[in-house]
């Protein structure tokens, strides 16, 4: 049949899977999918949920051979030529690509025989989705223990996550979180699965460690939640040994960085998802739910005051001046985030190892 492409052999090199990022076709049920997956992976499953569920009912109470039974019986006709015609599409338009299922066994093996039957061979990788995971998980604890890493760590508002832009060994931790890290850090997009969120930083750690072997990772400080997302904690372990790079800049630039990143960026992302008008007042209610989450630690006076703050600056925002924003923002990084920034460091002073403006640690990390 035209479209096929030469047999390739089933995979086990899973390093390769992720250094390429090879183009991958996730068979698993949907539930699965969302659950946790690789940043190259489609889901194209063999099985939706309610498919899935009723093969999992009939395998605990008939066994694997009704099982099998009742799944040909599902997917079955113009349902499985469909599915069938989703694999072609995507194995046509990546040949070197693969297929798994969750442990690299019946489903996967289904697909690959259906895939056959219609004229084209298509390899899967051996162990599925489990061992690739395994695989990762093994790789961070591996590179958290014998491998090195320098933590950049700086005021709220020195542009941390912009200089890491420019240091070719940066792993950029909020960019994988899609948050931008503090208690006002909420994108319009929402944030990825646990899971999923660990692939993407391993997988950027195992490529940064494959092009410069030897050289440290670059982190950002980061607290153990990044919006929703965790980060691992032999990665938060390590990280909290690590030597660091403080960056330094004046409260003035720290608050236009600040206004800049949380005020402008912020309310244009909430524009493009929401809309002129219902967009405007999405970005507002974020904001005033952000300062609600540190109510407790500003203190009832504080929080009122900052909180009358941020209404006349949304009030006059509303007429087309958003630059009050700074007033509260410069009033939120010196009465709340620089105390708070100065009890953590004064205590992990030693692991300083260098400390400068953006140019100067640039330059150092670079």
């Amino acid at each position: 049949m035209s479209g096929c492409v030469d047999a390739r052999p089933d995979t086990d090199d899973y390093r390769s899977l992720f250094l390429g990022d090879l183009p991958l076709i996730d068979t698993r049920a949907p539930v699965e999918f969302e659950h946790g997956a690789f940043p190259s992976a489609v889901n194209l499953p063999l099985m939706t949920n309610d498919e899935r569920a009723q093969v999992g009912t009939c395998y605990k109470a008939q066994g694997q051979k009704a099982a099998i039974a009742l799944g040909h019986q599902l997917v079955n006709g113009v349902v499985k030529q469909a599915r069938v015609e989703q694999w072609l599409s995507f194995a046509r338009q990546h040949p070197g690509g693969y297929l798994y299922c969750f442990r690299g066994g019946l489903r996967s093996q289904i697909c690959q025989q259906w895939l056959a039957e219609a004229g084209l061979q298509y390899p899967r990788v051996v162990g599925g989705y489990k061992a690739m995971r395994r695989f990762l998980l093994l790789e961070l604890e591996r590179y958290c223990t014998q491998g090195s890493l320098i933590i950049l760590a700086g005021h709220t508002g020195a542009a941390k996550t912009e200089l890491l832009k420019h240091v070719p060994m940066a792993v950029d931790l909020e960019h994988h979180a899609n948050h931008r890290g503090s208690a006002f850090g909420k994108r319009p997009d929402g944030q990825p699965a646990q899971i999923d969120f660990e692939n993407a930083v391993i997988i950027d750690m195992l490529k940064k460690c494959h092009q410069a072997p030897g050289l440290p990772v670059v982190l950002e400080d980061e607290s153990r939640l990044i919006g929703r997302c965790s980060l691992p904690p032999v990665l938060r372990d390590a990280m909290a040994k690590a030597p660091v790079v403080l960056l330094e800049a004046d409260l003035e630039s720290r608050t236009e960085h600040s206004w800049e990143n949380y005020i402008l960026r912020k309310s244009t992302e909430w524009l493009e998802v929401a809309g002129a008008e219902q967009g405007f007042d999405c970005f507002v209610e974020d904001l005033r739910e952000a300062l609600s989450r540190i109510r407790k630690r500003l203190g009832g006076d504080r929080y009122a005051e900052i909180g009358r703050m941020l209404e006349d600056a949304i009030d006059a925002h509303r007429r087309g001046d958003a630059s009050q924003h700074k007033l509260w923002i410069r009033r939120l990084l010196e009465d709340y985030y620089d105390p708070m920034y100065q009890w953590q460091w004064q205590r992990h002073d030693s692991r300083v190892m260098f400390r400068g403006n953006f140019t100067d640690v640039l330059n150092y990390l670079r």
